[in-house]
């Protein structure tokens, strides 16, 4: 919307132009006109249109040789208004219609010779139809006009009136009202109508409600709404934003298959200027046998959109027309701005829904096989894929603790001097080796050692292309050994060449690593409820660690001391190497000088040792005779 409105007065010498502002001002003819008035600016307040205007008299020389002729070339020329200063004549009107012409131009809309609407208006206005046609069957009912008219004027229609309107268009065109409905043709005519009788500000009304700016353009304002997102935050789609998207594949969804065919597709987009999604987005998210992008594959896509580029998000939903539709103030309101992922990791929970794995691993070490595999690709689906159509991402949905949460798979080009910030921002990282060849495990440990080793971020090893023969990889230690040296999971076997979908088990695991980076979990299970993973997550604990630390300290004061000669620093860390221990605080050198007392508390620990154990055993053998009926 324009701030404000100049108008211009032009005539010749003493033809009354600056007697026709002051009477506007005055409401009086005055008697003593100057040779020229000053600049005169009127209130938004005491303006129709609510915009202040401001009345420049004509400058000292005349312009009407310059502009007579251009009237005489254009039509656009919308109003004639006879006026008398002197008698208070359509002085109101004059400035009124200058205005109007300003703020409701027929240029944009309307071709005189013609006699028609033209073309940027009439594709805008289409776009407008079909976002209020809300099931999609090409006519506007009672109950979408109705919306319509509340949406752009604030009011209803009465029963009666919406049946003039119909009737109008009926008396006029054939095709015009369908099954008691306005077809597209009618609501052009209707609008056609408004512009031909003089009534453009209703169609320029409805134009800017739908965020059309003076030349027909979606607004910038109306796409990109103001929307912060502070560091280490990310953007997901909020409740009423899915259930938006939901209504609008249903409303595209012709044929009921839970899936969109390239014409249902194409519909669906038809609202945009363009084609938003390429050939890509088919191997970014799930598709059904024919290939189509299903309902979970949709709402998959937009939320990788909504997470890696939130303003092409609101830009999208804005040629949807999300705020209209949704009765929003814009699309900002379907958006989720998360908390700092610094504040997850303190409070050891998180709100966030999607999950952001980057997959790391040398050329030919099974990359695009692990994120085609997540869509349920199997290696001989993966061999019809065309490499200009090859995807980097890969977006599906696993649950957690029956929650349902996004996980979404990054292959980052294996350029390893190369690595941006955004390779490295992630919830979990993703190591792939080849278990074939013997080099392969080399780049991921390199990769490990330089940019996560001392990171928070927690790192699974994945031993891809299980299926062929294991070669041992050549590097200072296995990749069993390194994971444990690191604290890492075991390498997980994977491989997609298989007759059926591959097993999803690896890609909940790696979401629940990524909900809970904290808790370090060691079970290779995907339920992570079972009393198998229970009882894996809690012998690894740091409590029972502790627990068991002791208990070797005391078989080793009680035992080993008085049978050896070797120090005791020494027999310690021989036998923690051998049990593969941490050298933990209470097996330190001041145990060289054991006492009686010592060795009354090492009698305790050992008792509750034993204590804990049994506990712990029979605790976990009821839970388990307990879950057995559900």
């Amino acid at each position: 919307m324009r701030k404000d409105v100049r108008i211009l007065l032009v005539g010749e010498p003493k033809v009354g132009k600056t007697s026709l502002i002051m009477s506007l001002v005055s409401e009086e003819f005055p008697n003593v006109v100057p040779y020229r008035a000053e600049e005169i600016t009127i209130p938004a307040d005491v303006t129709p249109e609510r915009i202040p205007t401001h009345i420049s008299d004509l400058v000292e020389h005349s312009s009407m040789e310059t502009i007579l002729p251009i009237m005489n070339r254009h039509s656009e020329i919308e109003t004639c208004v006879e006026c008398s200063a002197k008698n208070l004549k359509n002085i109101s009107e004059l400035f009124y219609y200058a205005q109007k012409a300003v703020l409701h131009p027929t240029g944009p809309l309307y071709c005189p010779d013609k006699k028609d609407m033209k073309p940027l208006c009439v594709k805008a206005l289409t776009r407008i139809f079909k976002v209020s046609d809300l099931d999609n069957d090409g006519i506007l009912n009672d109950n979408e006009l109705n919306f319509f008219q509340r949406t752009c004027f604030n009011t209803p229609l009465e029963s009666q009136a919406l049946e003039d309107v119909k009737n109008v268009v009926r008396k006029n065109l054939s095709d015009g009202v369908c099954d008691n409905g306005l077809t597209l043709q009618g609501f052009l005519f209707l609008h056609t109508l408004f512009i031909q009788r003089g009534r453009h500000e209703t169609t320029w009304t409805v134009l800017r409600r739908f965020g059309y700016d003076d030349d027909l353009e979606l607004n910038q304002d109306y796409l990109f709404p103001p929307l912060k997102v502070p560091p280490d935050c990310t953007t997901e789609l909020n409740h009423n934003a899915y259930l938006f998207l939901q209504s609008v594949f249903d409303k595209h969804d012709k044929d009921r298959d839970c899936a969109l065919s390239p014409e249902e597709m194409r519909d669906l987009f038809d609202v945009f200027p363009y084609m938003p999604w390429g050939p890509d987005v088919n191997n970014t998210v799930c598709t059904n046998d024919q290939g189509w992008i299903t309902y979970q594959g949709y709402l998959s896509q937009w939320t990788l959109t909504t997470y890696l580029d939130v303003q092409r998000c609101l830009e999208y939903l804005g040629y949807l027309g999300y705020s209209i539709i949704a009765e929003q103030e814009s699309q900002a309101a379907g958006i989720t701005v998360t908390r700092d992922k610094k504040i997850d990791l303190q409070k050891k929970q998180t709100q966030r829904s999607v999950f952001r794995c980057n997959v790391f691993g040398d050329i030919g070490s099974g990359k695009s096989g692990f994120l085609q595999a997540f869509l349920g690709r199997n290696l001989m689906c993966q061999k019809t894929i065309r490499e200009e159509h090859r995807s980097y991402y890969a977006i599906s949905t696993t649950y957690v603790y029956g929650q349902e949460k996004y996980l979404l798979l990054h292959e980052v080009f294996p350029d390893f001097d190369y690595l941006s910030d955004a390779d490295l921002a992630c919830d979990i990282v993703c190591l792939v080796y080849d278990v074939s060849n013997p080099y392969s495990f080399e780049y991921c440990t390199k990769v490990f050692k330089q940019y996560f080793m001392d990171s928070k971020i927690p790192c699974m090893m994945i031993a891809a292309k299980s299926d062929l023969p294991e070669i041992k990889q050549i590097y200072g230690c296995s990749p069993l050994e390194f994971c444990r040296r690191h604290k890492m999971p075991p390498p997980q076997s994977f491989t997609c060449n298989t007759a059926a979908a591959p097993s999803r088990d690896i890609y909940t695991k790696l979401t629940t690593m990524a909900m809970h980076p904290h808790a370090r979990l060691r079970c290779m299970c995907t339920c992570n409820r079972c009393t198998f993973c229970l009882c894996q997550n809690f012998l690894n604990s740091e409590l029972l660690q502790t627990v068991r630390a002791k208990l070797y300290a005391v078989v080793l004061i009680r035992f080993f001391l008085p049978f050896t000669t070797l120090s005791l620093p020494l027999l310690t860390s021989q036998i923690c190497r051998h049990r593969h221990l941490k050298l933990v605080p209470f097996i330190s050198p001041h145990f060289l000088h054991v006492s009686q007392a010592d060795l009354k508390s090492s009698t305790f620990w050992l008792k509750a040792s034993v204590g804990a154990t049994v506990f712990a055993v029979l605790g976990f053998a009821m839970y388990r005779v307990l879950l057995k009926p559900r």
